[in-house]
This record gives structure tokens, C-alpha cells and sequence, in this order.
């Protein structure tokens, strides 16, 4: 169901339209990120941060907030990065293969 131009612009029944809260307990600020709480929830916790849940399966933080667990995500996708299937070729050579 496409919506009027009118209604559109107003962006009155959009989710959008709300200045949401940053999802954190204790804190207040806008939220500048929603993310989704299937892919961010580890990290979140491991970044020792406490949040609220909604029925959106939504988080929201804010700037600093998601700059901690952005931190601590970047630090564990490093440590499980792909190297590529070449660097197995000492390996290869010694016939482990």
C-alpha cells in the first residue's frame, strides 16, 4: 500500500519520526545508530554495556555508546579475520595436505 505524498513528508507514521533514547541503562542521550539486536547483542555485552530490549528487536545507541562497542567488535573481527587460503602453503609443501 503506497502512502499519500502528503502523509510522506510528514512522516507521521514512520518509527522515524521519534527521537529515540540511547537503549543503555542510565543513560539518556538521542540515539544516533539503531542496530539490530540479533548481530549486536554479543558484542554489546562484551563491551560490558547493559540494554534495554524492545519488541522492535532494536537497539539504539548513542555516539558514545556505540563507539564502545564498535571498538570492541572491529578488535574481534581482526582476530578472526580470513587470511587468505595461500598462507596454508608451508603447509602444503611439508604434505600435510
Amino acid at each position: 500500500m503506497k502512502l499519500p505524498k502528503e502523509i510522506k513528508d510528514k512522516k507521521e507514521l514512520t518509527r522515524l519520526a521519534k527521537s529515540k533514547k540511547c537503549s543503555i541503562k542510565g543513560c539518556g542521550e538521542i540515539a544516533i545508530r539503531s542496530l539490530s539486536e540479533n548481530s549486536w547483542k554479543n558484542y554489546i555485552e562484551k563491551a560490558d554495556l547493559k540494554f534495554n530490549t524492545n519488541s522492535f528487536h532494536k537497539i539504539y545507541l548513542c555516539k558514545s555508546h556505540y563507539h564502545q562497542s564498535n571498538k570492541y567488535r572491529k578488535s574481534q573481527e581482526k582476530i578472526f579475520q580470513k587470511k587468505g587460503f595461500l598462507d596454508n602453503s608451508a603447509a602444503a609443501k611439508k604434505g600435510k595436505w
